[in-house]
């Protein structure tokens, strides 16, 4: 299974930190990379949220192949990636909401960043919350279990368990716990790092510390 529904909107996961959420109105993709052959994607995209500039995040092959005339792309201001057309460079504690919604797509920016590791210093990434459709879905983008996701407020979390760059399995189970969503998904494994056992590991842990929380193993084929 690549997609599931969460009320009106599908997510569908293109593999390792790579997600397509569709409403009824609008297409929002967030950091597309090894998009699976076949039509369905091309120029398809209202709204690209790039987390940061690390190659398994910001593919520019797939990110051309969804961005259409009218995209809105959003880069973390540190991304030195240059992009025409509509292009926002944003920073952790944006509120892109409101009056300032992106085609009418409430997108919250909040940090992302390792705690022990050298990989992902903070202030270099960010992770997101997208509401679309009255659901709101938190992308974690590269990180640890970090302090402010006690703060974070999201129906749908899409969370890394790698462990190498970004937290594992015990820390994602954690921030799932702390956050509390209707739904938890992992993701950013069995491509770069990880492997397929890491989600069963992830799943089990969370229905230990929150059994009220549904855990979705998505299929990136």
């Amino acid at each position: 299974m690549r997609s599931t529904q969460v009320d009106n909107v599908v997510i569908e996961w293109l593999g390792h930190a790579g997600f397509v959420l569709k409403g009824q109105g609008r297409i929002v993709y967030i950091d597309p990379y090894m998009l699976p052959d076949g039509p369905g994607y091309e120029g398809d995209a209202d709204i690209i949220l790039l987390t940061h500039e690390h190659f398994d995040h910001c593919d520019p092959e797939s990110i051309r192949r969804v961005r259409g005339s009218t995209t809105t792309t959003i880069i973390p201001e540190k991304m030195s990636l240059q992009f025409k057309g509509d292009a926002r460079r944003i920073i952790e504690g944006d509120l892109l909401t409101g009056d300032l919604a992106i085609k009418g797509v409430n997108i919250e920016v909040v940090p992302a960043y390792n705690l022990d590791k050298p990989n992902h210093p903070r202030g270099n990434g960010v992770g997101y919350i997208v509401e679309l459709d009255g659901v709101r879905i938190y992308h974690a983008g590269d990180t640890d279990l970090i302090p402010e996701m006690k703060d974070v407020n999201a129906d749908v979390v899409l969370l890394p368990i790698s462990t190498i760059y970004t937290m594992g399995e015990e820390e994602a189970a954690e921030a799932a716990a702390l956050i509390g969503p209707k739904v938890a998904i992992p993701m950013h494994y069995g491509h770069v790092e990880g492997t397929e056992s890491d989600p069963q590991r992830f799943k089990e842990l969370v229905n230990e510390r929150a059994p009220g929380i549904e855990v979705i193993i998505l299929q990136d084929q």
